[in-house]
């Protein structure tokens, strides 16, 4: 019965062994499968990790791109806008100009830079239409058959000007020069003929000179205007045409940078799942090489289960023999049987508690040997994560190198608006620098043509006194004759008196120095201008040299003093080119304020319509004049003279608001405001002054004796005489006398 047990258990544990074969050649197959799966998202993250930082290059550079198209398309954008600007401020003066459209000066094509030359020439007549029906005006007549001409030097105007038949005669007597040659040519021009400069100057047939510093043309600014709006439409076509091609560079870098963006944000993903395929493999691989290690621990578990079988199926096979020689030996079978009995329960007893012994130590053993498999799959496992970890670092540190170039970046690109701002500011200090430099131009301009009127005059004086010089050298040759003809004589003496070879032999007699030789009356002369030169002299001043060191003393004081005034003009002439420069900025800030307020109130007050202040007669605030443009509701863009009272009070009333609430008062008195108006625009003029209290809080007084006005009121106060020759002031709250009304 032990032997069948013993040879039982011996089949099951080899039969448990060979399943643990079969189970331990499944995973081993798992694990091959786990580590290829690893290898591959290693290597799937190694893409990946290529793809990213290509797809992060790629859009930096895209981002780049993008920035500098922005700027480009934003520069462009603004060049336009401006071009736009004065495109529209040069439609809107030429069509507020008077008469647009029916005067000569809109029929007349003048090429750049001889405007000034044609308002010299035709001044007011620029503003004279061409005569039509009978009317006045320019009327077109036959060319002169006889006509003057012009010198060879001097260029007809109307080669520069395409103009109407009507001005064919006024043009074909009128020629261009330089300023230098005006005044010369001017004796010589023919009745009708005039002379101008590209400048503006003019030199008539009839003596009439006018310098261009002197006079201003309307007609030549206007013709100016004209040619600058061609000009500038030119320049806007061009604007409009970089400004499209930089929009339509700008939207392909703007795509192209969201394609790089959806690509980089796609790269980080399939990082992403990269990285979890990784973390997923390694947890396959680690249970695997679990799997593995608790299957081999098993298989060695049932090899040495078998073994011991084996040996107690050879013990208990060698009992049986031992039991069955001493069975055969015995001669009391029963008792020897009932001994056996006790004998094999011993054995039995024992055996179960070595086996359960065995059993035990072999469990202690195999636990220990899992114990120890399991300390080296977790050493494995730490291992695996220190790399893990590693990497990780490496990747954060990869990270943080990215965010802090992010960072910069960012920094750079939020420094980038203070940047604009700044060159803005150093743009607008060069454009005002660039118009100081054009005043200084202008007075340098000024002064050039103030010294070359002088170097004329000079040139005039240097010619009378070479006429001047002439004459003298004629006089002078003219003395040389007589003083040869009066030496001849004397010679003739000297040889006829002193029996003389010659006037050189008696001065070699006489000793004298040839040098010092005179006539009579030289020396007569000489000798007298002697006496009064000695006459003159008078007394000698022996303080002279001391009157010259207080002198000198003096002029190196007053040298000082003329520096110093010199130096402080300058300093005049920079600060008051500072405060030209900083109440230009002010007032046109001030300007653009209160003009807007102006529009806004105008079309509150008037329930719609169009106005605006302008400047006029001058480029420079400081120097311009200002002009109300208006236009109500149903009119014409006019100036406020050619408005009715009424709209001119609401409009004076608008333009005073407006000035207000660039700088609001806490009190406001108005006086008699309302006196010229209607019941309607008295109306608008009491919700104008709501408005006005609820934007300012602004507490208005006002004089008035217009019932509408009155009853729109908070309270009012008034003076009564309840007893003759004493005067009373009564107040009355509107307010509350509703609320004791209701």
């Amino acid at each position: 019965q032990t032997h069948a047990r013993a040879d039982r258990l011996a089949a099951d544990a080899q039969e448990m062994l060979n399943e643990a074969q079969v189970k331990r050649a499944d995973l081993d197959t798992v694990f091959v499968a786990a580590q290829a799966a690893e290898q591959a998202a290693q290597t799937h993250i190694s893409q990946t990790e290529e793809a990213l930082a290509t797809a992060e290059a790629h859009h930096l550079k895209a981002q780049e791109r993008e920035s500098a198209a922005r700027s480009a398309r934003s520069e462009a954008q603004a060049n336009m806008r401006a071009l736009r600007t004065e495109v529209e401020a040069l439609e809107r003066m030429l069509a507020r100009a008077p008469d647009s459209g029916s005067t000569v000066v809109n029929e007349i094509t003048v090429d750049p830079g001889f405007e000034k030359a044609v308002g010299a020439a035709m001044a007011d007549e620029l503003q004279t239409s061409l005569a039509r029906d009978g009317g006045s005006g320019w009327v077109a007549l036959p060319q002169y058959l006889d006509a003057a001409e012009f010198p060879a030097t001097v260029e007809p105007l109307s080669a520069h000007v395409v103009a109407p038949p009507a001005l064919a005669r006024c043009l074909s007597h009128v020629g261009v020069v330089d300023p230098e040659a005006g005044n010369r040519l001017q004796p010589d021009l023919t009745p009708g003929q005039c002379l101008v400069s590209r400048d503006g100057d003019l030199w008539r047939w009839d003596g009439l000179r006018i310098w261009a510093s002197d006079a201003t043309s309307e007609g030549a600014r206007q013709l100016e205007h004209t040619n600058r709006l061609i000009v500038l439409r030119k320049d806007l076509a061009a604007a409009q045409a970089r400004a499209n091609d930089h929009i339509a560079e700008h939207e392909a870098h703007l795509a192209q940078l969201q394609e790089a963006t959806q690509a980089e944000k796609n790269a980080r993903e399939e990082r992403k799942n990269a990285d979890q395929g990784l973390s997923e493999a390694s947890r396959a691989l680690s249970k695997a090489q679990t799997d593995q290690n608790a299957c081999t621990a098993q298989i060695e578990t049932q090899s040495r289960a078998l073994e011991l079988y084996r040996q107690e199926q050879e013990t208990s096979s060698q009992a049986l023999s031992n039991a069955q020689a001493a069975l055969s030996g015995l001669f009391s079978v029963d008792r020897k049987r009932a001994k056996m009995e006790d004998m094999k329960q011993t054995v039995e007893a024992a055996r179960i508690t070595m086996i359960q012994r065995r059993t035990a130590n072999e469990e202690l053993r195999r636990e220990g040997e899992a114990n120890r498999q399991r300390l080296d799959a977790i050493a494995g496992e730490v291992e695996t994560w220190k790399q893990r970890s590693q990497t990780a670092i490496a990747r954060i540190e990869e990270l943080r190198m990215q965010s802090e170039r992010t960072q910069v970046a960012l920094r750079e690109t939020e420094a980038k608006p203070d940047q604009l701002s700044h060159e803005r500011k150093n743009l607008q200090d060069e454009i005002t620098k660039a118009e100081a430099h054009k005043a200084s131009a202008v007075d340098m301009l000024s002064a050039a043509e103030g010294a070359l009127r002088k170097a004329t005059e000079a040139e005039r004086d240097m010619e009378r006194h070479a006429s001047d010089t002439r004459e003298a050298r004629a006089k002078a040759e003219v003395r040389r004759d007589a003083a040869n003809e009066a030496r001849e004589a004397a010679v003739e003496r000297i040889l006829e008196e002193q029996d003389m070879r010659s006037p050189q032999a008696l001065l070699e007699s006489l000793e004298i120095d040839a040098d010092a030789i005179l006539t009579a009356e030289e020396c007569e002369v000489e000798v007298a201008r002697l006496r009064r030169q000695r006459d003159a002299l008078g007394a000698v001043n022996l303080r002279a040299e001391e009157d010259a060191r207080e002198i000198e003393s003096e002029h190196e004081t007053l040298a000082a003093e003329k520096t110093d005034v010199e130096t402080a003009i300058q300093s005049l002439r920079t600060g008051i080119s500072g405060l030209n420069r900083d109440g230009r900025s002010k007032l046109l800030d001030a300007f653009s304020q209160v003009n807007k307020n102006f529009r806004n109130l105008f079309k509150h007050l008037f329930a719609g319509g169009e106005a605006e202040l302008v400047f006029v007669e001058s480029d420079d605030p400081l120097n311009a004049g200002l002009e109300i443009m208006c236009q109500p509701p149903g009119k014409k863009l006019s100036t406020l003279s050619l408005l009715s009272g009424g709209e001119q009070t609401l409009t004076a009333l608008a333009l005073i608001f407006a000035v207000f609430l660039a700088n609001p008062a806490p009190i406001c008195v108005l006086d008699e405001v309302d006196a010229p108006l209607d019941d309607a625009n008295v109306t608008r003029f009491c919700d104008l002054l709501d408005e006005m209290s609820r934007r300012t809080n602004t507490r208005f007084l006002i004089i008035t004796h217009h019932a509408v006005t009155m009853s729109r009121m908070d309270r009012l106060f008034g003076i009564t005489m309840a007893e003759k020759g004493v005067s009373q002031l009564v107040s009355v709250d509107l307010k509350r006398a509703e609320q004791l009304v209701a």
